[in-house]
């Protein structure tokens, strides 16, 4: 398999009381919340580690942890998990930023996200 770098590049927990969660986190951690519609993004105050968000979707599911993995081209990403027994469940999905983001399962049932550059 030749070598390849597909960095996890941020986080996501889902939750239902937005306010409520992003307090808890910035208590505990002293995380800085910036508001956006339907979340909070997440800086976590050191250049280690990854950054994130903490999100309302206002639907299932409601409560969760995701990490993305970063790739090129994140059609053929989809793909590739399709072909190895894994699920497309969301996307891919473009961002305002002009980044596009997509939900999968694994053949385990675990709920992994993709982003690109």
């Amino acid at each position: 398999m030749e070598a390849s770098t597909h960095p996890v590049v941020f986080f996501d927990i889902g939750c239902k009381d937005l306010e409520k969660t992003t307090s808890f986190y910035n208590k505990l951690f002293g995380w800085a919340p910036t508001g956006i519609p339907f979340a909070s993004l997440i800086n976590t105050g050191t250049t280690e580690g990854i950054q994130g968000q903490i999100t309302a979707l206002g639907h299932e599911p409601h409560n969760y942890v995701m990490v993305y993995i970063q790739v090129d081209d994140i059609n053929a990403h989809l793909q590739k998990i399709v072909a190895e027994g894994g699920v497309k469940l969301v996307g891919p999905v473009t961002l305002p930023t002009g980044k596009q983001f997509a939900w999968f399962k694994d053949p385990e049932g675990n709920m992994i996200g993709l982003v690109t550059k």
